[in-house]
């Protein structure tokens, strides 16, 4: 049994088709440049037109743009920069494992989770701000002691401490 639309729903449905139809092509093509492949622009280009389906980050509806294009450019731009961000990660991983001897390989099972795992620590860190994340790095990753990265980074230590403490509860969020 089909679903009835309110009349705001299909003023929205018809508003997002039309501006499917009139730059759906455009999108891709300029996302098949930027990227060279013609399956990861379609699939790029799909989400950028997802983005308006999403009711946490709607913030406009279809019809009402004045600038269509500079919208959906903004959004692949978006979605580049995070297709982009996912690759040079796997690659890093990819090569790291390549360095190591064979008995300590991955089955592509397990390498295909290690990078799911690094690309949500990736998203996670991101959301920290830039002296935020590099405190929580400098922490975790060099070991350092919160005076060494107050002194390295010229900082307070209840600084380095607050900035721990975002890490930590991001971390913690991105577990539960």
């Amino acid at each position: 049994m089909p679903i009835a639309l309110s009349s705001s729903e299909t003023a929205e449905h018809n508003g997002l088709e039309q501006l499917y139809r009139d730059h759906h092509g455009w999108l891709q093509s300029l996302l098949q440049r930027k990227l060279g492949d013609v399956q990861h622009a379609a699939d790029l280009a799909q989400d950028a037109f997802m983005a308006f389906m999403r009711p946490r980050t709607a913030t406009v509806a279809p019809g009402g743009l004045r600038e269509p294009r500079a919208y959906l450019r903004a959004v692949a731009h978006g979605l580049l920069v995070d297709h982009f961000r996912r690759q040079t990660l796997e690659r890093a991983y990819l090569e790291a494992l390549a360095h190591q001897p064979e008995p300590l390989a991955c089955s592509p099972e397990d390498r295909h989770m290690v990078l799911q795992a690094l690309q949500r620590i990736d998203k996670m860190l991101d959301a920290l701000g830039a002296r935020a994340r590099e405190v929580f790095l400098l922490s975790q990753l060099e070991c350092l002691t919160y005076d060494e990265i107050a002194r390295r980074m010229n900082i307070s230590v209840r600084t380095v401490k607050r900035d721990m403490q975002s890490g930590f509860a991001l971390c913690i969020a991105a577990m539960m």
